[in-house]
């Protein structure tokens, strides 16, 4: 580094402008809490219509940020990801619409019961404060993140990658508008003024100003705000999900949940990873499910019983390794495993699971039942795809995240997952005796 750039660098003093921008929030979170829900899904509606009637700002700003991938010469999936069609641009302004029309949580009031003192207590569904994003490459978490955080009346300071830098500045600034036009705060929604990564170590250790950390973004990213964070965070790391065939299980649905769960898309988080089969239906479900990776390209890597029974089908297979079992492959290959009991199933999930989404396949209502409650994951399921572990597939409207963490949220983030609840009491003068 030269003087000069030593220099430069010392000009900005990001501490400082961390504390700026957290005490902005700070108070845009307190005057966001008591917002009127008919004031922020106005914000939400204007939003949409700004995003639409700003189209050209928006691409110009994104082909900024094209240029510069290009020219460094990112992977085509990276260009792809960070390009702001027509298409990309009227989903995030339908999202804000969708949003506006989901129940308010916040004020929610839950649970009140009299107890013998006399006193009601019940609990109440409050925002959690000012919310931290972290996340690259995708301009489009920008608006989808100020959406859900304003709906929930939490405020947020969004970091977007460099990559998306000049689009992420245009967005904000349309974000900023919507909330100034509805009667709100326009800092309840801060896009980082910088796009060093300074400023993300400021943010994951400003303490009193950010209640919340939500990263979205590669797994060495989130990697290492998992080791570096002081403030409590949203997320999950892996995606390594598995499929159980059981026993009991209809063949035929089977064989449609497991394509589906792997070969609908390879690369979400909620892809199936590895497939478990009964060893009581492997000879008879190995081979169908085996014909169908095959003609999909899907490269099957198998303990000795599933690649046994998958050779004397004339399938190709590669030997597993004890790694394929931890792996989350993003890609058309899945690993492939026998087991002896619904037990056995039980014991190689809890042992080798991220806690994301994990399924079962069966008719036998106990076995069911049993993978329900035994099952330690965010979404665990029944005779149903993985790829369904998701906001809009639940019914949330949307998602900020999947969480894999076992306090405050679980699964799929929306809305709810935003908020947290606190004890109200009321009394008629009662005291502790």
């Amino acid at each position: 580094m030269t003087d000069k750039d030593t220099s430069a660098a010392a000009a900005v003093d990001f501490h400082a402008l961390m504390l700026d921008v957290g005490r902005r929030a700070r108070q845009a979170a307190r005057e966001l809490a008591r917002a009127r829900t008919a004031q922020k899904n106005k914000a939400l509606m204007i939003l949409a219509e700004s995003l639409r009637a700003n189209r050209e700002a928006v691409q110009q700003a994104n082909a900024l940020d094209l240029e510069r991938a290009r020219a460094k010469n990112y992977p085509a999936s990276f260009v792809d990801r960070l390009t702001v069609t027509d298409k990309v641009l009227e989903t995030m302004a339908a999202g804000c619409e969708q949003i506006a029309q989901l129940p308010d949580p916040v004020g929610e009031v839950s649970g009140v019961h009299v107890q013998p003192s006399g006193i009601s207590v019940g609990r109440m569904r409050v925002p959690l404060g000012v919310i931290g994003i972290i996340y690259e490459s995708r301009p489009n978490v920008t608006v989808d993140a100020a959406a859900l955080t304003l709906k929930s009346g939490n405020a947020a300071v969004l970091r977007g990658g460099s990559e998306a830098f000049e689009t992420n500045r245009v967005l904000g600034g349309l974000v900023r508008q919507a909330l100034e036009a509805a009667g709100l705060n326009p800092d309840a929604v801060i896009t980082a003024p910088t796009a060093d990564r300074a400023f993300v170590g400021e943010m994951i250790r400003a303490r009193g100003l950010i209640d919340v950390i939500i990263p979205r973004g590669g797994k060495s990213l989130i990697a290492r705000l998992r080791e570096e964070s002081q403030i409590e965070m949203i997320h999950h790391l892996d995606g390594i999900c598995h499929t159980y065939v059981d026993a009991a299980a209809d063949l035929d649905m089977a064989v449609s949940v497991v394509d589906n769960a792997k070969t609908q898309r390879y690369s979400p988080c909620n892809a199936t990873e590895t497939l478990l089969v009964h060893e009581a239906v492997a000879d008879a479900f190995l081979p169908r499910i085996g014909a169908v990776f095959a003609q999909k390209g899907v490269e099957m890597r198998c303990d000795a019983r599933s690649k046994a029974v998958l050779e004397a089908s004339g399938l190709a297979v590669v030997d597993a390794d004890e790694s394929d079992w931890d792996t989350e492959y993003n890609a058309p290959i899945i690993s492939i495993a026998v087991v002896e009991s619904l037990d056995a199933a039980l014991d190689f999930i809890a042992a080798h699971s991220s806690h994301h989404t994990d399924a079962i396949i069966t008719n036998d209502y106990t076995a069911a039942n049993r993978f329900l409650r035994e099952v330690d994951s965010g979404s665990v399921m029944v005779n149903c795809s993985t790829r369904l572990a998701d906001g809009y597939e639940y019914g949330l409207g949307a998602e900020i995240g999947i969480s894999t963490g076992k306090l405050h949220a679980r699964g799929p983030v929306g809305l709810e997952g935003l908020t947290s609840l606190k004890y109200i009491v009321t009394g008629h003068g009662e005291g502790r005796h």
